[in-house]
């Protein structure tokens, strides 16, 4: 009945030895279980911070002190007006913004009541309720502190104002973060089997002894992809608007223009993969790969802030957490050029390094 079972099973295990494609068994269930066991922290801290003091006395520089003791706000700036702390929220330097008034000190020592202003990018309602909740702590406790008195009494009331997402809905934080993870993950799944696909069917002898060149090989396997990428861009971005009513604060123009900007990284993260890979079963495990850190590190779930040193250097090598900055920046914040050059320049050095390394890695010859 089982006749034979012994050499198969020899066979098989041979056969799995040699497979390329065996070493990412173990390394996918190895990095998940790295990533969410050091990467994965919902505890909101030391979110980016601004002061505008004008008061600057012994008092004020007391209060922002205590606000950096909490390990929630981490100060990365004074402004010396209310459009420089604008400013700095829209263009995404800081999330929150405290303004203490020039009588702060004043009506404290007289018994009165001083009012404190925090202002938070309501765009991500992860890191806004949180905040929302130790300012609003952080004024309860040091009234306490100072009078021993009931609420409202308190020497010390924090005005919340939550900016461009005020009733904190989880749509308007999830759906554009969504949209850069459905692009990467799409296109990169496009351009992964572009050249496995030719050597699986048997037609890439006929592209290499073909009279192109290398990189015209590659800009021309590239090119159709980018065209459906955009076409997918422009039909998520109306999905958003007219399926889940999360409008464009920003430039559209702008918007699709460093979409496009985007997916030749991605598409070029693809071409790079199907390289390496030896068949389409390698290519689809390699493009898991780089989904999960996109996942789990670009800020589309988990605050980059809260996470570990090591894994918070990592998340800046992934195309999509620029991208993520820029579809929430201008979708939500109505950032400009001005606040996202940086993150448009990135994904243009990545563009331009994964097609450089894809030109170098494909050989011309078997």
């Amino acid at each position: 009945m089982f006749s034979g079972l012994w050499a198969i099973l020899k066979k098989e295990i041979i056969h799995i030895k040699r497979d390329p494609a065996t070493r990412f068994i173990f390394a996918i269930p190895l990095v998940e279980l790295l990533l969410f066991g050091y990467a994965i922290d919902t505890d909101v801290k030391h979110v980016p911070t601004v002061v505008f003091d004008l008061n600057r006395q012994r008092e004020s520089r007391q209060l922002i002190k205590e606000f950096e003791n909490t390990q929630y706000f981490r100060l990365v700036g004074e402004v010396g007006s209310d459009q420089e702390l604008q400013s700095a929220i829209v263009g995404g330097r800081a999330k929150v913004g405290i303004k203490i008034p020039p009588d702060y000190s004043t009506n404290l020592v007289n018994g009165r009541q001083s009012q404190v202003q925090v202002i938070i990018d309501g765009s991500d309602s992860t890191i806004a309720s949180r905040v929302l909740n130790a300012s609003q702590q952080l004024g309860f406790v040091k009234s306490l502190e100072r009078d021993g008195i009931s609420p409202n009494q308190f020497s010390i009331d924090i005005r919340p104002r939550l900016l461009f997402n005020p009733n904190l809905l989880s749509a308007n934080f999830y759906v554009p973060g969504l949209i850069g993870i459905i692009l990467q993950l799409v296109t990169v799944f496009l351009t992964a089997f572009a050249i496995v696909r030719e050597r699986e069917r048997g037609t890439l002898e006929q592209l290499l002894v073909s009279p192109v060149s290398k990189g015209g090989l590659i800009a021309g396997k590239l090119l159709p992809y980018t065209a459906i990428g955009f076409g997918q861009t422009v039909l998520v971005l109306l999905l958003m608007v007219f399926l889940f009513g999360v409008p464009i604060h920003g430039s559209v123009t702008l918007l699709l223009f460093l979409s496009l900007v985007f997916l030749v990284p991605a598409l070029g993260m693809g071409i790079v993969i199907s390289t390496f890979a030896r068949n389409q079963s390698e290519a689809m495990q390699m493009s898991l790969m780089t989904l999960l850190p996109a996942f789990l590190l670009s800020g589309f779930v988990f605050p980059r802030e809260s996470m570990p040193l090591a894994i918070y250097l990592i998340s800046f090598l992934i195309p999509a957490t620029y991208y993520l900055e820029i579809l929430r920046g201008i979708i939500l914040r109505g950032a400009g050029i001005a606040a996202l050059w940086d993150e448009a320049l990135v994904l243009a050095g990545f563009g331009v390094f994964f097609m450089i390394l894809s030109v170098v890695r494909f050989k011309k010859h078997l």
